[in-house]
């Protein structure tokens, strides 16, 4: 059965950390769990699920010893596990560990409390950084919804769909010259937004999609 109340957690930790060498009691000082091996001191903080109280008592009792851990019980569903994971990075992070707790008693380890160091994703930064210097100006306000983002993708549609609705049907190298979209011709022919038509090889022009698109998009320009 799926643990309802704290206190259904603190037998299968005792069962844990007993079977690991540790003398364990429920309870101490502010603390949910105490478990002393020889110098070592471990404390464990129970909850029915991660929540920023949690994680604000955990790392409080990091002021008291360097072993300190969170548990809740076992997640359920594909949902759930990813939250719990998201949730293990985060513990991670602030240098806690995780346990979780089995409807059947059983308890697993996650992450141990040790220093973290993130690692750093070149390909992630040179992302963030190449859409920060293509995009002109400042178009989206920040913690806007994202669906109606403007891009930098965007802005360069745009742009080409500007350039044709004055020139009419052109060459993807002329478009990519003229409206400054170097990527013009796979852009188009990409048609991410419908706003393109394929007229003969390599030339395109603006669809009524395209063109509707230029009246009400003032924000990508």
């Amino acid at each position: 059965m799926a643990q309802t109340r704290e206190t259904e957690l603190y037998p299968p930790i005792k069962a844990y950390l007993t079977a690991r060498g540790f003398d364990v009691k429920g309870e101490i000082g502010a603390a949910d769990v105490v478990a002393c091996r020889n110098d070592e001191t471990l404390i464990v903080e129970l909850k029915l699920g991660f929540s920023l109280t949690l994680l604000h008592q955990a790392v409080a009792r990091q002021r008291i010893t360097d072993l300190v851990y969170v548990a809740v019980p076992r997640w359920k569903g594909k949902a759930g596990w990813r939250a719990f994971k998201a949730n293990v990075g985060l513990a991670k992070r602030l240098a806690l560990g995780v346990l979780s707790v089995a409807p059947d008693g059983s308890v697993q380890c996650h992450a141990d409390p040790t220093t973290f160091t993130p690692r750093k994703s070149r390909p992630r930064k040179t992302a963030l950084l190449q859409e920060f210097d293509r995009r002109r100006g400042d178009p989206t306000t920040g913690g806007s919804d994202r669906n109606g983002l403007v891009t930098a993708y965007r802005q360069e549609a745009w742009r080409c769909a500007r350039y044709l609705s004055v020139h009419g049907a052109t060459k993807g190298a002329v478009v990519a010259k003229g409206a400054e979209v170097p990527r013009a011709t796979r852009m188009m022919a990409d048609n991410h937004y419908g706003w393109f038509a394929r007229v003969s090889p390599g030339v395109y022009d603006l669809t009524e999609t395209g063109a509707a698109a230029l009246q009400t998009d003032r924000a990508a320009e």
